[in-house]
């Protein structure tokens, strides 16, 4: 089920967008308490469920307030015979920045474990990457990592994203992703395709459509194979992914979303 643990990275990865120009961001976005669940399916096959949440209350990190926000991804049903995953990604996100402070991932994949945390110095440009051990308690390694600015990580960028006012792309467009994810720098390019009014489990949605440039690889087909629709309003969820594998294709689809800040 290694294949289903990428596309949830897919599923944050994409939207780490880094317009560093704006330094102050106006979150009129998200809120305390959001929670948005979607289902993914290949072909006729429900294989797991995804979910994006943001606590309820506000934590504090380097003594200024954060959002904790978590990013979950569990097979279901039966799916579960070729590996059970259940992956817990998060971020401690400064309210006022909008940039992180702390990312973990916590990762279960059969018998395989990964848990890790990253520390970031945002002004001083700098990333302490600590690795433990499968029982999560142990300290594995410690290294630190120099960054070419400020940089989000893997959940982070996808808020970040919806500060943005995308009103302003033009169709054809792009923007630049720069994330730091695994011990590296990632820069892949956003495309914006235009507009689409979709039908989805929350309503019929006015939508921007996104297709990232992802690195050619054994998992997906096409130069760009993967599409996202983010919704056109002051919230800005995503309500579709759809991935083209080399065998058929994935979706992720949006079946709630609760707590928005803008109903």
């Amino acid at each position: 089920m290694r294949r289903l643990s990428v596309l949830f990275y897919v599923l944050v990865f994409l939207w780490s967008s880094n317009a560093f120009s704006q330094q102050n961001p106006i979150n009129d976005a998200f809120t305390f308490g959001e929670e948005l669940n979607f289902e993914v399916s290949y072909g006729w096959l429900n294989l797991a469920d995804a979910k994006l949440e943001i606590n309820r209350r506000s934590h504090t990190q380097n003594n200024r307030p954060h959002y904790k926000i978590d990013v979950f991804g569990k097979t279901k049903g039966a799916a579960t015979i070729f590996g059970r995953v259940n992956d817990n990604w998060g971020t401690y996100l400064d309210t006022s920045t909008i940039h992180p402070s702390v990312f973990y991932q916590h990762i279960e994949e059969g018998k395989y474990r990964k848990h890790e945390k990253v520390s970031f110095d945002q002004n001083n440009n700098k990333a302490l990457v600590e690795v433990f051990e499968k029982d999560n308690r142990t300290l594995k390694s410690v290294k630190e990592y120099d960054l070419p600015g400020r940089i989000q990580d893997i959940v982070s960028g996808f808020y970040y994203l919806r500060t943005l006012d995308l009103d302003e792309l033009k169709k054809g467009e792009t923007v630049l992703i720069r994330g730091f994810f695994d011990k590296e720098i990632y820069n892949i390019k956003l495309i914006y395709e235009g507009t689409e009014r979709l039908e989805t489990e929350i309503g019929e949605k006015e939508t921007y459509i996104f297709s990232p440039q992802i690195p050619k690889n054994k998992l997906f087909r096409g130069d760009y194979p993967v599409k996202v629709w983010v919704t056109k309003d002051q919230n800005k969820i995503p309500v579709k992914i759809k991935a083209n594998l080399f065998l058929g294709s994935l979706n992720f689809d949006i079946i709630n979303a609760k707590g928005l800040r803008n109903n």
